[in-house]
């Protein structure tokens, strides 16, 4: 029984160092954030939202309660099962949580994407796989860092303690 759990133990403390190989470490997004960044978004209801590794799935729970068809992908086994047990208690009622690479899931039908990703991740990785696969007209939302290379259409961040979310539309 001891080696079982020393077993998961060990797999999940493992599947917590996966996002340092991603596109960032998972930070938690404050609250009033992700009103922000879901207002800059002008998501309606019934649009198709994206977050690009996704972490406690508090984003993703904001855009489902909005009435978005709200999809969070996430590569952390960890941090998804904190999504699958906190849904389980009635948290993000109506999104979607998939224990997926980013890289291995279409973008083709998003509306809006979110993505908390490191400057040099999002300009190398990410942001090749966007123009590649987003529609015309969709909304791509970053917190705290630009996507090198593209301009935003907004900026909000404009109290002193704020992190800056950017709106680009491609």
């Amino acid at each position: 029984m001891e080696i079982a759990f020393l077993i998961i133990l060990l797999a999940l403390a493992t599947s917590m160092l996966v996002p340092f190989l991603s596109l960032a470490p998972w930070l938690p997004t404050r609250d009033k954030d992700i009103r922000r960044a879901l207002a800059l978004a002008r998501l309606r209801p019934g649009e198709r939202f994206y977050d690009l590794g996704c972490g406690d799935g508090r984003v993703v729970a904001a855009a489902a309660e909005l009435g978005a068809e709200a999809v969070g992908l996430e590569i952390s086994l960890a941090m998804w099962l904190v999504c699958r047990v906190r849904q389980t208690f009635g948290f993000a009622d109506g999104a979607v949580f998939r224990l997926k690479n980013l890289f291995g899931q279409d973008l083709s039908d998003a509306d809006v994407v979110y993505v908390y990703g490191m400057p040099e991740a999002n300009a190398r990785q990410l942001r090749p796989k966007l123009e590649k696969e987003l529609k015309p007209g969709a909304r791509v939302i970053t917190y705290a860092f630009r996507i090198d290379g593209w301009n935003p259409a907004r900026i909000d961040g404009t109290a002193p303690l704020d992190k800056p979310v950017y709106l680009y539309i491609r």
